[in-house]
């Protein structure tokens, strides 16, 4: 299934919390973006109704195996287009605002050839 770029934001960003944090709500999504509460609780209901995660009784958000496969993958395209920039000379946090526009647009086939290109090289 095709996420919108917020759907990648959303499920980057949980991907992300969940790797540093024991347990994730909607709350520490909420502050981690810097977006409301009432936001993060809609992008979290369709996530959630695309089998993208679970959230349990107490609202404890939790990666489903596709979810997980997708942040993950998003994940990557973020961490390896922030690499190739920063080696390109650009400044580190100019470079990551710029990998997070781009990893939503970039074609698979675009980013397999810029990652080959930048492990070959790096």
């Amino acid at each position: 299934m095709s996420l919108k770029e917020s759907g990648e934001m959303y499920l980057e960003s949980i991907y992300v919390l969940c790797k540093s944090k024991n347990s994730v709500r909607s709350v520490d999504v909420a502050e981690h973006m810097n977006y409301s509460r009432a936001s993060v609780s809609r992008g979290v209901g369709l996530l959630r109704k695309q089998g993208y995660l679970e959230m349990d009784a107490d609202g404890f958000i939790t990666l489903t195996a596709e979810g997980a496969e997708m942040a993950e993958k998003i994940f990557e395209r973020h961490t390896v287009i922030t690499n190739i920039l920063i080696a390109m000379g650009i400044d580190a946090q100019t470079a990551a605002e710029d990998a997070c526009r781009i990893e939503h647009v970039i074609s698979e086939e675009t980013f397999n050839g810029l990652k080959a290109h930048y492990e070959k090289y790096k």
